[in-house]
């Protein structure tokens, strides 16, 4: 079978949703799916404010538990448990997996934390600037080659983070980490292979341990929330579906997807984390904060209608 990048050799019995190394550019169920995950992120704030009074390296702790189980159970109403067994024992896919767990783990901790501490704005801002970075990972990683106009918009998005910098008095990390840590999940997702709800699974797994840890570590020390209050403890396992479910379909996209759009899918997002912070949670939207977005919506823009009129371009030459 073919060989995937970095040294990945391609699966021999790992689930049933593996796709093809060079899946079609707009697969029409994988835009569904991408969409689809990214309306879930999108309005997720609204969810981790009422967990907002929790530690969040305890809300993440209890969103890789019950997420690792709903992921199971995925799995077996599926009944592809027996690809798990065979998955984790390659090294190279558990090695893959390891690391997309650290990635999405910084993530989730990143976000949570920001959302308590009402910097949605500052979320919104990473994942618009997260797309353009998942653009360049597609250049020098996979090789996908960009146009003048997409190297514009990746430069025109750059330029407004540094302004951001210049008039804040200091980079915007939140935003850059959740950014980079999304983009580069992203890639590894692609190119491990790895059928989507398995690798989401195994991800899953992996971070099982040391959450267990840590929640038995603080039952043992009584500073646990769980238990304390019922709706509190209500929605800390609801964090399973909350996390389960557009983790699935993102990775069902990328997995159906060139990386360059479902990076670019991302869009629809940090717009509804963006309106809920001004509008919803009255987070205050500076100059410098209007500056650097309308630079990167402008790139966002330059790169849609590049895109768009490519794509055109490409079918009226097909049908002549």
């Amino acid at each position: 079978m073919a060989q995937f990048r970095f040294g990945i050799p391609a699966p021999q019995a790992l689930g049933t949703q593996v796709a093809s190394p060079l899946p079609q550019p707009y697969s029409g169920a994988g835009l569904f799916y991408g969409f689809s995950a990214y309306f879930l992120w999108g309005l997720s704030p609204l969810f981790w404010k009422l967990l907002a009074r929790v530690p969040a390296l305890e809300v993440l702790a209890h969103r890789a538990v019950w997420g690792a189980l709903s992921f199971l159970l995925l799995l077996a109403s599926r009944r592809d448990l027996k690809a798990l067994w065979p998955a984790l024992r390659q090294r190279k896919i558990l090695g893959a997996m390891a690391l997309a767990s650290v990635l999405i783990g910084i993530n989730w901790l990143t976000y949570i934390h920001a959302v308590a501490a009402d910097w949605i704005l500052e979320c919104s801002l990473g994942y618009f600037i997260n797309p353009l970075a998942s653009v360049l990972l597609a250049a020098f990683v996979l090789g996908e080659k960009l146009r003048r106009l997409q190297w514009m918009a990746v430069g025109l998005a750059a330029f407004g983070v540094v302004q951001l910098a210049a008039q804040a008095q200091g980079l915007p990390w939140v935003s850059l980490i959740l950014a980079l840590s999304f983009a580069l999940y992203a890639l590894v997702r692609k190119v491990a292979p790895v059928a989507a709800l398995l690798g989401s699974t195994m991800e899953a797994l992996l971070l099982l341990p040391w959450a267990l840890a840590y929640l038995l570590f603080l039952a043992w020390r009584g500073g646990a929330h769980f238990g304390e209050d019922a709706s509190i403890s209500a929605l800390l396992v609801s964090t399973g579906l909350v996390t389960a479910l557009p983790l699935l379909l993102f990775a069902l996209s990328a997995r159906l997807l060139p990386l360059s759009i479902v990076g670019f899918m991302q869009y629809l997002a940090p717009t509804l984390q963006f309106l809920l912070a001004v509008f919803v949670y009255g987070e205050r939207f500076s100059p410098a904060h209007r500056n650097a977005f309308v630079c990167i919506w402008v790139a966002l823009a330059i790169f849609s209608l590049e895109g768009w009129w490519r794509s055109r371009k490409r079918a009226r030459a097909t049908a002549g």
